[in-house]
């Protein structure tokens, strides 16, 4: 068995791009099933967010920063999904 390489600027092992991996494996779910799969995560997200929230975190790595922001944006995904399962 060999050692991971180390890169050149930091000394470090090698960049592994797992969340390239999670998000095409999310998108994935997304493509086959549909609003289901963007309501559970959005539900899954929501909830993981409302417990941090209630937690005491107020700022995200997330694009949006603002806790507050991140769930509204998460609940809105939640009910357009809803909307699509509907209609």
């Amino acid at each position: 068995m060999t050692a991971p390489r180390s890169t050149p600027a930091t000394g470090g092992p090698p960049y592994d791009p797992l969340r390239l991996c999670v998000y095409a494996t999310v998108a994935l779910l997304a493509w086959l099933l549909g609003p289901w799969a963007v309501l559970g995560f959005a539900a899954l997200g929501f909830a993981g967010y409302w417990k941090a929230r209630r937690a005491g975190l107020t700022r995200s790595k997330c694009l949006l920063r603002d806790t507050r922001l991140v769930l509204a944006y998460l609940g809105l995904i939640a009910v357009v999904a809803v909307v699509a399962i509907i209609v």
